[in-house]
């Protein structure tokens, strides 16, 4: 089991008694095995409607896909929760040839693409980056080259700043969902204002276009992989652990399945 240590930013052993760990998701199929017997409801914040699922544990919260999707669920969470630590969870797009499907990698550093700004985490190894898009093949080779990163995604570095500004300490959890030299179906025209994705309309973009089919198919697989993968590691938030019980010698690498 591993969440983090009791030297975060100051905080003691006897606040997790009080308030929970929040986890930020981009998409509820990506964690359902983990939140399908939590409690769910719905509350507002500036203006927008969120679901949101808690145990005794923790609370998670699916934003939509991009960054400022991320951001608004991110304070969403932090203001109606007050938790004690927020943590990226979700899908990632490997640019490391040693990272395969279903790989969980703690993050130790994410950059953002767009400024360059950085965010560091307490534990971990790996390196993500975060990109305004989806990222394809060519797209992923660049971002290795310029960052020295070792996978991809969209969120974490608006879920770290979030965090950051409110002085809460910032987790990284991801799991690979796409090989390096996986080129990615045109996903991105299908992502809504508010991050949703439109699973229907890209089904039948795709049913028209049989030479997308085997990409498709293989793109299905591999998320299947990575949620189940993922979820195996975070359903340590389903099991009774106390902070102050975890070593200081403590370090997530990586898990393959």
């Amino acid at each position: 089991m591993t969440l983090f240590t009791e030297r975060l930013n100051g905080f003691r052993p006897m606040d997790t008694h009080r308030r929970k760990i929040a986890l930020v998701a981009a998409l509820e199929r990506e964690v359902w095995p983990l939140v399908k017997h939590w409690s769910a409801s719905e509350r507002e914040f500036d203006g927008r409607q969120f679901r949101f699922f808690e145990n005794a544990r923790a609370v998670l919260v699916c934003g939509g896909i991009g960054a400022e999707a991320a951001r608004r669920a991110t304070e969403a969470i932090i203001r109606l929760y007050q938790p004690v630590a927020v943590e990226s969870v979700g899908f990632a797009g490997a640019l490391d040839s040693r990272l395969e499907v279903g790989t969980v990698i703690g993050v130790k550093r994410v950059i953002d693409a767009k400024d360059g700004s950085t965010a560091e985490a307490p534990i971990g190894y790996w390196t993500l980056v975060s990109s305004e898009s989806t990222a394809g093949v060519e797209q992923k080779k660049k971002l290795a080259l310029a960052y020295g990163a070792h996978a991809v995604d969209m969120e974490s570095a608006a879920v770290a700043r979030a965090a950051q500004c409110r002085g809460i300490p910032f987790l990284a959890l991801k799991v690979i969902s796409d090989a390096h030299d996986f080129e990615m179906p045109p996903v991105d025209r299908f992502v809504s204002h508010d991050g949703r994705f439109r699973t229907g309309r890209f089904l039948l973009f795709a049913l028209l276009r049989p030479w997308l089919w085997l990409r498709v198919v293989r793109l299905a697989r591999n998320n299947n992989k990575a949620v189940k993968a993922l979820c195996r590691w975070l359903d340590q938030y389903n099991h009774e652990v106390q902070l102050s019980e975890l070593g200081p010698g403590l370090h997530l690498t990586t898990v393959s399945h």
